[in-house]
């Protein structure tokens, strides 16, 4: 069977249709960006409060990673545990890495740690008035294990590619105003 023509011209408008997860995502930073601009203006800023769930998080990932690609990461998937404790499974592109700063891949584990891995990377995130520092609490390919410096390194750098121009050394401002953030089995939280 063969589709009409008018339904082949919609196909690429329904493969852009938003998921609720990112729809949320969206509405929400939409209201943050409106709560910023109001205090900017000097006027009362509206307090916004917001729950994610993992599954609305990886959501709006897979459609900023179509919408903005990011350089260096190919993928993102979270999961997020009490105490602002996040695994990630991260595709990295390795070569990119290496190729923005060379010499970040320690030599020894330049042979599995080439081109597009997947990588576990657990984070403990210490968010302190509308700021956040990061500790990496663990991280591996497949079984072999990454010591938490060289990981740090490479986020670092990947970090400092992006067009925010983020610099992981120091804390970095929580987005759109936010004050405080914090984790739980499957939810992340927090409030402007």
């Amino acid at each position: 069977m063969r589709l009409p023509v008018f339904l082949l011209l919609l196909l690429p408008f329904a493969a852009q249709a938003q998921s609720p997860g990112v729809t949320k995502v969206l509405n929400l930073f939409n209201s943050l960006n409106q709560a910023q601009g109001a205090k900017s203006a000097g006027q009362a800023a509206p307090k916004v409060g917001f729950t994610l769930t993992d599954a609305e998080v990886n959501e709006y990932l897979r459609h900023a990673r179509v919408a903005n690609p990011r350089p260096g990461l190919d993928n993102m998937r979270v999961q997020f545990y009490p105490g602002n404790y996040i695994a990630t499974l991260v595709t990295i592109d390795f070569d990119a890495v290496e190729k923005f700063r060379p010499g970040t891949v320690p030599s020894l584990l330049r042979p599995i740690l080439s081109g597009k891995r997947d990588v576990q990377v657990d984070l403990r995130l210490q968010p302190v008035n509308g700021v956040a520092t990061f500790s990496v609490e663990k991280a591996s390919f497949e079984s072999v294990r990454i010591p938490a410096f060289v990981v740090e390194q490479m986020i670092a750098v990947v970090a400092a590619r992006q067009k925010e121009k983020f610099d992981t050394t120091k804390p970095v401002p929580l987005p759109f105003g936010l004050r405080t953030i914090s984790t739980e089995q499957g939810k992340v939280s927090g409030m402007n």
